[in-house]
């Protein structure tokens, strides 16, 4: 295994057989392979990471809460921007515009004409960015379609061009991006979409993604259909009233819920892709063999508390 990553190493460990047992005939059988259930509750704390409050957002809305784990790695001056947005309460008060079938929800101000409280209408896009050969990046085993390489970096789904020494996250359900204009630097942050449908990875390098779904978008996918053009809602009565959007950090710890994601460099990250790859539950009959990684959701959990509260 020479020159291979230290998780592709873990991708091939996974793939082995698990061990033997003895059936009832006393031969021995191979023993069933763990289910997702099972190697989730095996996974031991530090295959899991603490989700940094100070960058996650709760948005409220009269259906529920959503939560958003943001990504500085790759936007880092979207993420600072919706970050001030959020604490000059510029959300607040605003809607959901937009509920597209099987693509997106958007959601910002309709009529662009609150106060920003200092924060940027417009920003230099951050399609993608530079990366070292030596920055961690837990790559998918299987090709994909759009990319040379896909897999995650930083605990979100990316995707990579060795030869052009580049990375970019990509359009997975449950992503989230600044909303723009034709203009590349027409976006910022004041209006923002999150996938609900089918993962459009044309967009990918097209629009600047700033995060993803943690928590929530089961209301997300859920809200009315708008029937206007590209699915707008027709008339102000249809929007969805956009209660509060709040960092998580700037809330008293008793507020705060404290999410975990599996580490995608774990053992146990590296038995989930396998397990998603070759399906052994009772209904399948037929395994893939290969996943994409938009297909492959990332575990997140809620933690037991933090002591040092």
């Amino acid at each position: 295994m020479a020159g291979l990553s230290a998780f592709r190493r873990r991708l091939l460990a996974a793939a082995l057989p698990i061990g033997v047992a003895l059936g009832s005939a006393g031969f021995a059988v191979a023993a069933p392979p763990p289910g997702l259930a099972d190697i989730l509750a095996a996974a031991p704390p530090a295959d899991w990471r603490t989700i940094d409050p100070e960058n996650t957002i709760y948005m409220s809305l009269p259906q529920g809460r959503v939560v958003i784990e943001l990504a500085p790695a790759f936007a880092p001056n979207h993420v600072a921007n919706i970050k001030r947005l959020a604490r000059a309460g510029f959300y607040d008060g605003l809607f959901v515009v937009r509920s597209q079938d099987n693509y997106v929800v958007q959601w910002g101000d309709a009529d662009s004409k609150k106060p920003t409280g200092g924060g940027a209408l417009r920003l230099k896009a951050e399609f993608e960015r530079p990366y070292a050969a030596a920055e961690p990046f837990d790559q998918m085993p299987d090709a994909d379609t759009y990319a040379p390489a896909t897999g995650f970096a930083t605990g979100f789904p990316a995707a990579r061009d060795p030869a052009k020494g580049l990375t970019w996250l990509t359009h997975c359900y449950g992503m989230v991006g600044a909303g723009r204009d034709a203009d590349a630097d027409s976006g910022g942050g004041p209006e923002l979409y999150a996938v609900t449908g089918q993962a459009p990875r044309q967009l990918d390098r097209n629009v600047t993604l700033v995060g993803r779904v943690i928590e929530g978008i089961d209301i997300l996918a859920a809200l009315p259909r708008g029937h206007g053009d590209i699915g707008f809602y027709q008339t102000p009565a249809e929007r969805i009233p956009l209660l509060s959007m709040k960092v998580a950090a700037d809330l008293p710890a008793a507020q705060r819920t404290r999410f975990q994601a599996l580490r995608t460099d774990s053992a146990s990250f590296a038995a989930v892709v396998q397990n998603r790859r070759f399906r052994h539950d009772a209904w399948y009959k037929v395994a893939a063999g290969r996943i994409d990684v938009c297909n492959l959701p990332l575990p997140v959990r809620v933690g037991p508390p933090d002591r040092a509260r």
